[in-house]
């Protein structure tokens, strides 16, 4: 009798361990993963993406499962050792603390820990048993059903239950640590979590580095603006380029060109996308795919030309810097040491803030680049060699073009408490060196 009470009681330990890792195990999978189980014709994943789509009722089982057989395995333990240890309140203690111990660590935290480590082979194995299982207990999940849901009228959930930007960010930092994905894998899914909030302000080319053509230019003197800037397509302006009137494209222009036309007036398409710079560049991008347009103007509040936005502009905050053999390519950061860098100014508030992991929110200026971020700081126009300190960073300006900063020398200084840090790890030193030749 005492060899059945033992050797059942072991079962249900075994199956204890089973019913823990399997909550695990389908705990550790997606639902994004159980929809791409559902679209198998393996009959063990389209068990495991049904048991899935019911995810409430499928822990419910477990749960049922569990209790059953750690109710069952502590009764046995305590007939078996009331058989083995003559005193009642003796045998009841080492009872408890026995089978407690035995389901904790095999019935518990073992299969657990291996679940969630192969969360989807242990989900498959156990899909049969628990499917078999989840029928077999489906009047009393039903009944618990009805209590869970009058449980939810009593205490109503407040607040939005969806997904915010932040956590699908962390999920993707998540899998890029664990190496479920690469670093540009992570790089373009943040960006296009990310695409939705940006505007055209944050993309535009300003005003100041426009190349564009006057409506009476010469052709001949077009064909060298061609020649000389690489671009596919050249904004016209009349009179001044706060009066854009259309877009010449450099195919049409050559055609018509070597046909003998010279006016531009009548090689430039009239068609002209105006935008302001709060325009989500998703919005845009939707209106140039639609429009078979490449370019579009921005406009400030006062009607005036304040930049332009092309289609790879936007694509780039997507996929990052796109260079053809045309571009002068120059890297936004040069990394001079671990503590010296020297920054282009069209660089982004944001990415300065993140390279420096500056704890501050960039909305609270109102720059987007580190040109106007340090005009900011300074206060006025800048100059050459003018300098500033912000948090730990020592910035200086390096050059200027059009008024406005070109590049940056950024040196990063050690922070008060890191001096401390460092300074307290020296006398800790000295003093441990002094007490070993003390000993000697």
């Amino acid at each position: 009798m005492d060899l059945f009470y033992s050797l059942t009681i072991l079962a249900l330990v075994i199956l204890s361990a089973f019913f823990s890792a399997s909550e695990t195990a389908y705990s550790s999978i997606t639902r994004v993963r159980f929809k791409t189980m559902a679209e198998s014709k393996n009959r063990r994943m389209l068990w495991t993406a049904a048991l899935g789509e019911n995810f409430d009722k499928l822990i419910t089982t477990i749960l049922i499962g569990n209790n059953i057989v750690n109710i069952g395995a502590a009764t046995l333990a305590t007939l078996l050792f009331t058989r083995l240890i003559e005193d009642t309140n003796l045998a009841g203690t080492i009872s408890t603390i026995s089978i407690t111990v035995i389901v904790l660590f095999i019935g518990e935290v073992a299969p657990k820990t291996l679940a969630k480590r192969n969360p989807e082979p242990f989900a498959l194995f156990a899909a049969p048993v628990v499917l078999f299982l989840y029928y077999l207990f489906y009047p009393i999940n039903w009944i618990l059903g009805l209590w869970q849901k009058l449980l939810t009228k009593i205490f109503k959930k407040k607040g939005d239950n969806a997904i915010t930007d932040e956590v699908l960010l962390t999920y993707v930092d998540e899998a890029a640590d664990s190496g479920e994905i690469d670093q540009e894998e992570s790089e373009l899914i943040k960006s296009a979590i990310e695409f939705d909030d940006l505007t055209v302000e944050d993309a535009l080319t300003p005003r100041v580095d426009i190349e564009a053509i006057e409506v009476t230019t010469s052709a001949d003197k077009v064909l060298e603006k061609f020649k000389e800037t690489g671009y596919s397509r050249l904004p016209v302006y009349k009179g001044s380029i706060d009066n854009i009137i259309g877009i010449l494209n450099e195919k049409d222009f050559f055609k018509m060109y070597l046909d003998g036309q010279k006016k531009i007036r009548n090689m430039m398409s009239k068609e002209v996308v105006l935008v302001p710079p709060s325009t989500k560049l998703s919005d845009l991008l939707k209106r140039l795919q639609k429009g078979k347009m490449h370019i579009a103007i921005v406009i400030s509040e006062f009607g005036g030309t304040m930049g332009i936005i092309t289609l790879e502009d936007i694509l780039e905050e997507l996929v990052g810097e796109i260079w053809d053999e045309h571009d002068d390519i120059e890297e936004p950061v040069k990394k001079i040491n671990d503590d010296e860098y020297e920054i282009l100014g069209q660089y982004s508030v944001d990415d300065f803030f993140d390279l420096f992991e500056i704890e501050k929110d960039p909305d609270d200026y109102d720059s987007v680049t580190v040109s106007g971020f340090v005009a900011e700081m300074l206060d006025r126009t800048p100059q050459e060699n003018d300098t500033l300190t912000f948090e730990n960073l020592f910035i200086k300006v390096l050059s200027i073009e059009y008024n406005r900063i070109a590049k940056v020398y950024v040196k990063v200084e050690k922070r008060p408490d890191e001096e401390e840090t460092n300074e307290g790890l020296l006398l800790r030193g000295l003093k441990s060196g002094s007490d070993e030749e003390s000993e000697e």
